[in-house]
C-alpha cells in the first residue's frame, strides 16, 4: 500500500512537470532562466517525496485480516475465583531412605525392587578388600593392647600376692619375738634370768615391732599403687572392649537392612557397582497412610502457602486436599509441594496413580474479567485489539490475577468490550487491523 501511494505522487510529479515543460517550449525562454526552472522543480520534487516519507511514517501501521480467522470474546464481570490446576501423584505418608553405611561393591542381592521387606531384613552385601584389610588390622590391634594391660594386670596380682606373703612372714616373726619377750619378761622379774639378756630380748622385740609396722605401712601403700593400677587397666580393657564391640559391629555394615517395615520402591542396587558410603539406593515406603506430591510452576511459589485447600475428583465425588509442606527450592523452573486429605483417605488409594488437583488461592468475587486465550504469549498481557465495527486497535492495559479460565482486569477495558484473544503471532508490530 506504501508503494502505490508513492507511485501515484511520482506520477502527479512527473505530469507536473511535463505540462510545464509543453509551456516553456511554446515559449522562448532564455538558458539562464530555464535552469532556475529546473532547480525549483528539483527541488519541489525533494520535499513532496520527504513529506510522503513523514506521512507513511506517522500513520499507524495496518493489516487487512478475514475476520473468521480471529476469536473475539467480550470483556463482562463475571465471579472470579483464583485457583490453579495441576497434576499430583499418590505417595506414601512416611518413607525412610535406604543408605549405604560402608562403601563396596555389591557382591549379592536378596530382594527385588517392589517387594515387602520387614524392619532388619537383609537387602544386598557389599564387599570392600580395603575395608576388611582395615577392620583386621585395628582388630588384631586391639587384641594385642588388651593382651598387654591384661598381662600388667597379672603382674600387679603377683606383686600383692608376694607382698602378702611377705607380711605373712613378718608377722610369724614378730609372733616369735613377742612370745619370747613375754616368757623372759616374767623370768627377769623373777630373778631367774640374766639383766643382760633380758635386755637382748627387748632389743629384739623392739626391732621385730618396727619392722613389721614400717613394713606394714610399706605394703600398704604398695596395694593401694597396685588398686590404681589395675582401676586404670580395666578401664583401659573397657572401653577396647567397646571398641573392638565397634568395630566387629560396623563389619555387620556390608550388610544392607532394612530400616523399617514396608514395601520396597526406588531400589536400584546393581550386581557388582561399586557404591560410596552415604549413597542412596532406594526407600522402604510405610504402608500407614498417603499424601500427594506435586510439581508447580514457579509463578505459583509466592502465591502457594502452607493450609491452602482444594480437592481432587476420584470415583465422581470430591475429595478435599490441603497443602501441608511447601519445598521452595526451583528446579527446571518448577518446586514441589505436599498435600495431605483432611478428611479421612478414601479407598482405593495407590502409590503412583495421579489425580488433577484444584488449590484455591482465593475466594469468589465479581470481576471484570476477560478469557484466556493465546494472545498473553505475545503481548504478555500488557496490550491486546479491541474491535470497534471493522477495525480493532490496539489498546494498553493492565491485568491482575488469572485463573485457568479467566484474566483479571485492572484497567484498560471496560465492560462489553470486544476483544481479539487468539494468537498476536502475525500482528506484533501492527497498531489497526481491518476486519474484512
Amino acid at each position: 500500500m506504501n508503494y502505490i501511494l508513492i507511485k501515484q505522487m511520482a506520477q502527479i510529479l512527473l505530469q507536473n512537470y511535463q505540462l510545464h515543460n509543453s509551456r516553456i517550449m511554446d515559449i522562448a525562454i532564455p538558458r539562464k532562466n530555464r535552469k532556475k526552472q529546473y532547480i525549483a522543480l528539483s527541488i519541489l520534487g525533494f520535499l513532496a517525496i520527504i513529506a510522503a516519507g513523514i506521512y507513511l511514517a506517522t500513520r499507524p501501521s495496518s493489516l487487512n485480516i478475514k475476520k473468521e480467522e480471529v476469536q473475539i470474546k467480550a470483556v463482562k464481570y463475571d465471579s472470579f475465583e483464583d485457583f490453579v490446576v495441576f497434576q499430583a501423584q499418590v505417595d506414601p505418608l512416611h518413607a525412610m531412605l535406604i543408605n549405604i553405611v560402608e562403601g563396596g561393591a555389591v557382591q549379592e542381592l536378596f530382594v527385588e525392587n517392589g517387594a515387602m521387606v520387614t524392619q532388619g531384613m537383609p537387602l544386598a552385601r557389599l564387599y570392600n578388600p580395603n575395608t576388611e584389610f582395615n577392620f583386621l588390622s585395628q582388630e588384631t590391634a586391639i587384641i594385642e593392647q588388651m593382651n598387654n594391660l591384661n598381662v600388667q594386670k597379672l603382674s600387679l596380682r603377683n606383686q600383692e600376692l608376694e607382698l602378702s606373703k611377705e607380711l605373712i612372714t613378718i608377722d610369724h616373726d614378730y609372733n616369735d619375738t613377742k612370745l619370747q619377750y613375754d616368757m623372759n619378761q616374767k623370768l627377769y622379774l623373777n630373778k631367774v634370768l640374766a639383766k643382760n639378756e633380758w635386755e637382748k630380748t627387748q632389743e629384739k622385740h623392739r626391732y621385730q615391732e618396727e619392722r613389721k609396722n614400717l613394713i606394714q605401712k610399706n605394703i600398704s601403700r604398695e596395694k593401694e599403687i597396685n588398686q590404681i593400677q589395675i582401676a586404670q587397666i580395666n578401664q583401659a580393657l573397657q572401653a577396647m572392649q567397646k571398641s573392638l564391640e565397634t568395630l566387629r559391629e560396623n563389619k555387620k555394615n556390608f550388610l544392607v537392612l532394612a530400616p523399617v517395615t514396608g514395601r520396597l520402591s526406588s531400589f536400584d542396587a546393581v550386581l557388582g557397582q561399586t557404591y560410596q558410603a552415604g549413597t542412596s539406593i532406594g526407600k522402604v515406603d510405610v504402608m500407614k497412610g498417603y499424601k500427594l506430591m506435586a510439581m508447580i510452576d514457579e509463578f505459583y511459589l509466592e502465591k502457594i502457602n502452607s493450609g491452602q485447600t482444594g480437592n481432587i475428583e476420584m470415583k465422581g465425588e470430591s475429595v478435599p486436599v490441603r497443602v501441608s509442606k511447601i519445598l521452595p527450592e526451583v528446579k527446571n523452573g518448577q518446586f514441589k509441594i505436599e498435600l495431605d486429605f483432611t478428611d479421612k483417605q478414601p479407598e482405593g488409594l495407590q502409590q503412583g496413580l495421579s489425580f488433577g488437583v484444584k488449590l484455591i488461592l482465593s475466594g469468589k468475587e465479581k470481576k471484570l474479567v476477560i478469557p484466556k486465550g493465546t494472545f498473553s504469549n505475545v503481548s504478555q498481557g500488557k496490550w491486546i485489539f479491541v474491535v470497534e465495527g471493522n477495525k480493532a486497535n490496539r489498546r494498553s492495559i493492565e491485568l491482575g490475577r488469572e485463573n485457568p479460565y479467566y484474566y483479571e482486569v485492572i484497567s484498560g477495558l471496560k465492560e462489553g468490550d470486544r476483544i481479539i484473544t487468539s494468537g498476536y503471532e502475525d500482528y506484533k508490530n501492527i497498531q489497526l487491523l481491518n476486519l474484512n
